[in-house]
């Protein structure tokens, strides 16, 4: 697992190509996200109010997230976005979109004194780049652009609904969402 999360952390198609194809990897696909959850929790645990809510519901979040943004990309890369070359499953996608999250464990850094928002926002960019790459290999995209206008539809569609309603479910104040 630990080879992969590098490989995925250095944007390398052959192991996106490779967690894309190995349906054992969706276990891994899911602790990676855990993990980047847990760091992401630790990172914010200067500014929570309750740590330790904060945390488990960063978890629930960064797990439920994963889900529906790898559903989100199959829907979208498969009927919106085709092209003739393309076939995927939602577990290809749940896996090379778990592994791309493996960037977000930099955002651990989050306390650190001036740096630390910057760092996140680096991780961030990557893990946006990662995400591109993942989607683009899951999805046989010859093009990264289609690719990344997954990653756009889906973050309007998907995403930005889910972070408003955590934020009026579990509160503003609560749990930093991971994705």
């Amino acid at each position: 697992m630990l080879a992969r999360m590098m490989g995925a952390a250095r944007l390398n198609v052959a192991t996106f190509e490779d967690v894309e194809s190995d349906k054992g990897a969706t276990i891994q696909a899911m602790m990676v996200v855990v993990l980047v959850s847990i760091a992401i929790g630790i990172g914010g645990l200067v500014a929570g109010v309750n740590p330790i809510r904060d945390l488990v519901a960063g978890i629930i979040y960064g797990l439920v997230s994963w889900a529906l943004w790898a559903l989100g990309s199959f829907l979208v890369g498969t009927t919106i976005l085709k092209t003739p070359q393309t076939h995927a499953d939602w577990g290809e996608l749940a896996r090379t979109t778990g592994f791309a999250q493996t960037p977000g464990l930099l955002r651990v850094l989050l306390f650190v004194p001036a740096i630390g928002p910057v760092i996140v926002f680096a991780a961030f960019i990557w893990q946006v780049v990662a995400m591109t790459i993942a989607i683009r290999q899951a999805l046989d995209y010859e093009k990264t652009l289609r690719a990344f206008g997954v990653v756009v539809i889906v973050f309007l569609v998907v995403q930005v609904p889910l972070v408003i309603f955590w934020g009026l479910v579990i509160g503003f104040g609560g749990a930093a969402p991971s994705n």
